[in-house]
């Protein structure tokens, strides 16, 4: 590729190309991944509170423990649900080098091959142990699509509808877990080994269509800029924008993209982890950038919704709900059908304030809750309450934090690091994912805390700090391209970013009109030229 002439341009509305609706469609497609995410998460609920799953992986217990005369230990309840999440978090970690080995693409097929490899595991055992190393083995599974399908889509996305589309992840996890409370409802009173084991094979076919999908997707043109294969980073972005390979779109976007990867790299020298946590806190810092994805992601696990859609069926029962697989199913409802209000009020109003209304909303929702709930226990009230107001938090999140979490954390690396930098964000949210997912029933199960509503305090307490996160730390991205993000971050502080505009193009900067160049490339021992 040495000696290629690229059309560059200063004009900073032409650094993209506009896009199809079949390119739209592309873009869309890989959203999908939520499936896997969402359905693994939330058929665990469902499946714990099965009476033949607590006679199979349970031990006798007195009916006063539980009606069915059998339960497991609250370490093993713990155990199963979480350990989900330290898989997770390793694929995830493990994620961002092999993204930028050998692909985007190819390692989220790398990833749902190895959740295939875990639901088969998951589905064999009629023991506790087996069960976890199936469910640790998907973790890894979805650890690793849950971090390249976020950079993937963050890469390939039109700037204008970034974080609609981006949304659109959050959609197909609501979905996915009410595609897992359904099936739950559907078999729960099956008194065979059929009430576990098929909401648990039904993952299997969300994995074959993601894996089988991504083989006709095309591969990151900023992953090919990064290697220095101009061509094949043309033709991906002509597929994904809808234009002729050579037109000057094409070649436009192209140029700002080398350009900004050229700019990254001469300030780096080098791409690797350490990279991560260079540059202190000043605004051109990786440090500020990794601190505030690893942290967006886990103030999102601290708004405590997980706790509804991991533990909210056995919960419900424990506060005395009726039907509480029917409540699990309502929340769940409100969950899908909030989500896609984001994909018009993200682009609309911003990344910062649904952040920051979004957490307000829910931390009003939940010492609601808890007040009620510790005011009057057991009350028919304070039942209204519970599933009303959780109802209304689940849509605050729904529609502000769950979305715009993602969104901000595949906006904020610049491209040699942004592979590690979502990876590091990712598995944050799966490190607190797990956390929250082990140490909840020992704050609500009546032979431990035994907390109740009043657990609703501490959600309510995280939420207050979701604000003030918001509000002094994350900026606002919206309607800029990923290499415009950057300059941005650069030039102003959270609370002025909003009123951040485009002033040069990186191509114009960097000197690159027409002019031959040797496009850069590196790997994680360093910078090259092709």
């Amino acid at each position: 590729m040495a000696g290629q002439t690229l059309r560059a341009t200063a004009d900073v509305s032409r650094v993209e190309a506009p896009v199809t609706t079949r390119a739209y469609f592309l873009c869309v497609f890989a959203a999908f991944g939520g499936i896997l995410f969402g359905f693994d998460s939330g058929y665990i609920s469902g499946v714990l509170a099965m009476d033949f799953f607590k006679r199979q992986f349970g031990r006798p217990v007195d009916a006063s423990v539980d009606a069915s005369g059998y339960l497991y230990a609250t370490w093993e309840k713990s155990l199963i649900t979480s350990i989900l999440s330290a898989g997770t978090f390793f694929g995830a970690l493990f994620s961002g080098s092999l993204a930028d080995w050998i692909g985007r693409r190819l390692t989220i097929i790398t990833g749902c091959i190895t959740f295939i490899v875990g639901v088969v595991l998951q589905v064999a055992s009629t023991s506790v142990p087996l069960l976890v190393v199936g469910r640790v083995i998907a973790g890894f599974g979805v650890g690793i699509v849950s971090a390249i399908i976020i950079l993937y889509m963050s890469e390939i996305s039109p700037k204008a509808v970034r974080g609609a589309i981006v949304s659109g992840y959050q959609f197909a996890i609501t979905i996915g877990l009410l595609l897992a409370s359904c099936v739950d409802q559907a078999t729960h009173l099956r008194n065979d080994t059929g009430s576990y084991r098929i909401p648990i094979a039904i993952q299997f076919l969300w994995g074959l269509i993601l894996g089988i999908g991504l083989f006709f997707l095309p591969e990151s043109p900023r992953y090919f800029v990064m290697k220095g294969k101009l061509d094949k980073a043309a033709h991906a972005l002509s597929r994904l924008r809808g234009q002729p390979q050579g037109s000057e779109l094409i070649q436009e976007e192209l140029a700002e993209l080398v350009a900004n990867y050229e700019y990254e790299i001469n300030i780096m020298s080098h791409a690797g982890w350490i990279d991560c946590f260079k540059g202190g806190f000043k605004p051109s810092g990786n440090l500020r950038r990794t601190v505030l994805g690893i942290a967006m992601q886990m103030f999102q696990q601290w708004t405590g919704v997980n706790f509804i859609f991991y533990y909210g069926t056995t919960f419900f029962q424990q506060v005395g709900i009726q039907n509480p697989f029917i409540i699990g199913i309502i929340t769940t409802i409100v969950n899908v059908c909030s989500t896609p209000i984001s994909f018009y009020t993200i682009e609309k109003f911003g990344r910062r304030p649904l952040l920051i209304y979004g957490a307000v909303g829910m931390l009003v929702c939940e010492f609601l809750v808890a007040i009620v709930g510790t005011a009057a226990p057991g009350s028919r009230a304070a039942g209204i309450v519970l599933i009303v107001f959780v109802c209304i938090y689940i849509f605050f999140f729904a529609s502000t934090w769950g979305p715009a979490a993602w969104v901000v954390i595949g906006e904020i690396f610049p491209l040699p690091i942004r592979a590690k930098g979502v990876a590091l964000s990712t598995a944050s949210n799966w490190l607190w994912n797990f956390v929250i997912g082990y140490i909840t029933p020992y704050m609500v199960d009546k032979e431990e805390g035994n907390l109740g509503a009043k657990v609703f305090f501490v959600w309510g307490a995280t939420c207050t700090a979701c604000v003030l996160f918001a509000f002094f730390f994350v900026p606002e991205t919206k309607g800029l391209s990923l290499e415009q993000v950057d300059r941005m971050l650069e030039e102003t502080t959270p609370r002025t970013s909003s009123k951040w505009v485009p002033h040069e193009t990186f191509a114009n900067q960097m000197g690159m009109a027409e002019k031959p160049m040797d496009p850069v490339y590196h790997d994680d021992k360093g910078v090259g030229n092709v």
